[in-house]
């Protein structure tokens, strides 16, 4: 029974003992790799100290944060900026600067807008086209023909606009 105790003695202190040390996947680089692009996708406008970074993530090893800003720069979603500093270049799942989301909303903004520009232009086109085929169908302008600087027949939009002629 001694033993036994002696056993359940040790093995006590072997769980708080292991509670203390971080398990293999915790120290793992994998993880280390993912926490560490998480802090440079939120750091702002994508730059981030390496020496904050190694203090934020309790990094002992410095080396293991250079062994991953190697690896991120040469398949190019980082540049270094300063010995000490990079920035993010990547964009991907997860990717959610404030800038890019900024430029987003912009860049919709704006194809809202050339839509509707669009559709006015294709309707001020409509109603051209229909102005010309009552001006030159209409029996009381027979006696004045409609003459154009140009040299086809100019009574379609598509022949105006294939000869080059201006309404």
């Amino acid at each position: 029974m001694e033993l036994e105790s002696g056993r359940t003695e040790i093995g006590a202190m072997g769980d708080s003992f292991q509670t203390q040390i971080p398990s293999r996947h915790e120290k793992s680089l994998g993880l280390l790799t993912t926490k560490f692009v998480t802090l440079l996708q939120e750091a702002q406008d994508g730059v981030l100290d390496l020496k904050a970074a190694a203090d934020t993530l309790a990094v002992r090893q410095k080396r293991r944060i250079y062994d991953i800003t190697n690896v991120l720069e040469g398949i190019g979603l980082i540049e270094k900026k300063s010995k000490n500093s990079i920035q993010w270049k990547g964009v991907g799942p997860g990717c959610n600067t404030r800038e890019i989301a900024d430029k987003l909303i912009d860049l919709k903004a704006e194809l809202d807008d050339l839509d509707k520009r669009e559709h006015e232009l294709d309707q001020q086109r409509v109603w051209v086209q229909q102005s010309i085929k009552n001006v030159t169908d209409d029996t009381q302008n027979s006696p004045y023909p409609f003459r154009s600087p140009c040299s086809s027949d100019c009574r379609s939009w598509e022949s105006l606009t294939r000869s080059g002629c201006k309404p």
